[in-house]
């Protein structure tokens, strides 16, 4: 049974169905009826979905036009800072201290933690783009598990 309380009353739905209707054709009709529910269900909660991302589109243009770069570039401030914190621990550390080593420093290279930085920009970047991808690919979030 799934921990998803819509999944498992579903699942308890189909048992019952089985159960109370011996007749296998008037089975499938009411099995047919049960989808129905769940998939207008599902329409509902997507359909609560969209207008939840549609309001925070309509509250991310408002934010992008006030005249205080404080609240307008907030997040372009975030997502600068943790491009060049991961442009630093990626790219231009590792290339600084090749060269120095070749040129015979042995000192050391500050080190940015880029854990935090690193949470920062999977979240603006990659789990929009994960959720996108889930959407291109029919994948429901129950499949996840």
């Amino acid at each position: 049974m799934s921990l998803d309380p819509i999944t498992a009353l579903f699942d308890v739905g189909m048992t019952v169905i089985k159960r109370v209707w011996p007749d296998p054709q008037q089975q499938a009709i009411e099995e047919r009826k049960l989808l129905e529910l769940k998939q207008s269900g599902d329409l509902a909660e997507l359909n609560a979905h969209i207008k939840l991302l549609t309001g925070q589109l309509e509250i991310n243009k408002i934010e992008a036009s006030h005249k205080s770069i404080f609240v307008a570039g907030w997040r372009s401030f975030v997502g600068w800072v943790c491009g060049f914190a991961l442009a630093y621990a990626a790219i231009l550390e590792p290339l600084m201290r090749f060269i120095a080593n070749m040129s015979g420093y042995t000192g050391k290279f500050p080190v940015i933690d880029t854990t935090l930085t690193m949470q920062v920009l999977l979240g603006m970047l990659g789990l929009a783009g994960f959720r996108t991808r889930e959407k291109e690919k029919g994948v429901h979030k129950d499949s996840l598990k």
